[in-house]
């Protein structure tokens, strides 16, 4: 499963409460108890039982059918991924803090207001929703104005700083032409007997779904794919088109940048691809898109680092 902390929020699918992590993963209910520090984040921490949390709020509603032992070896293979995410997080909520940005009551009645209006809920929908997930109106509100802060505070340290002119973007679009498209893939070998056909197809619309509800790529790819490249999550780097076989051009000339496919068989076996980037001679406006987030990608990753070595961070895992 993949487990990218990618604060993002997702509609009612919160922390899931200690007990349900317990017996989840075959802990007993007394040893969530004596719950135990796994990381410091300066002056502030991060426990065990906030961390499996935050991986069950990630986990697709596909992790709930496999075994216990699967789903416990998932998340003991994520832990690390996954706390690092959490750190990175907590630095930004701490740089913000430093800042003085926060969320007003007005901004978080109105993220719920859209959250309601997006998925056509009314106040008792939207509460009974929450009931369900086993949270309570406050710790929802909790949890929105955590995103609100991040989104704006990294608006201010990174997104407001990155300008791009239009010589870099036609700079850009002439020295990226001819490179091809840029494909990340999960691979999923042939079966010898066609008898198994149906259940590898079963396997990878499981994949796909757990995809499009916002698992990690290249998470996915690292633990599933059956192709080199998935120990690089599945990056296939930039590949001219006449290197690409029959069905991999069908698919990818109804794609846009950032679209997932469907499942798609060729004569290796089964294939699930994003495109990452594609070359366009013409459309400035979409060359600018994708320098952007090249500039922003960087920008953002060096701020984090930067946060880091300034701060304390002490791993326990």
């Amino acid at each position: 499963m993949t487990l990218k902390f990618t604060c993002q929020m997702r509609p009612f699918r919160f922390l899931i409460p200690i007990l349900i992590s317990a017996l989840f993963s075959g802990i007993s209910y007394a040893a969530v108890l004596l719950d135990r520090v796994v990381a410091v984040v300066n002056k502030e921490v991060i426990t065990w039982s906030e961390l499996y949390r935050a991986m069950e709020f990630e986990a697709s509603s596909d992790l709930k059918s496999l075994s216990h032992a699967e789903k416990l070896k998932i998340f003991k293979d994520n832990e690390a991924h996954f706390l690092e995410g959490m750190v990175d997080m907590k630095l930004q909520l701490q740089a913000a803090k430093k800042l003085d940005i926060d969320a007003t009551k007005e901004e978080i009645a109105e993220a719920i207001e859209g959250i309601k209006k997006k998925y056509s809920m009314g106040d008792k929908e939207f509460n009974e929703s929450l009931k369900k997930e086993g949270f309570t109106i406050e710790e929802y509100k909790k949890r929105l104005a955590e995103q609100i802060i991040l989104s704006k505070v990294v608006n201010q340290q990174v997104k407001n700083k990155i300008a791009i002119s239009d010589e870099e973007v036609k700079e850009y679009m002439d020295k990226n032409r001819d490179m091809g498209y840029r494909i990340r893939q999960i691979f999923l070998k042939k079966p010898e007997k066609d008898a198994d056909r149906k259940l590898l197809d079963d396997k990878a619309e499981a994949l796909y779904q757990r995809l499009k509800a916002g698992e990690d790529f290249s998470m996915l790819a690292k633990q599933y794919s059956e192709d080199p490249s998935g120990k690089t999550g599945g990056d296939l780097g930039y590949i001219k088109r006449e290197y690409l076989g029959r069905e991999f051009i069908d698919v990818i000339s109804r794609m846009n940048v950032g679209d997932l496919s469907r499942p798609f068989w060729t004569d290796k076996g089964l294939h699930i691809i994003r495109l990452e980037d594609r070359p366009d001679k013409n459309d400035m406006g979409e060359a600018r898109k994708r320098l952007y987030e090249l500039r922003f990608n960087e920008a953002y990753r060096n701020w984090i680092r930067s946060l880091r070595e300034r701060a304390y961070v002490e791993v326990r895992l």
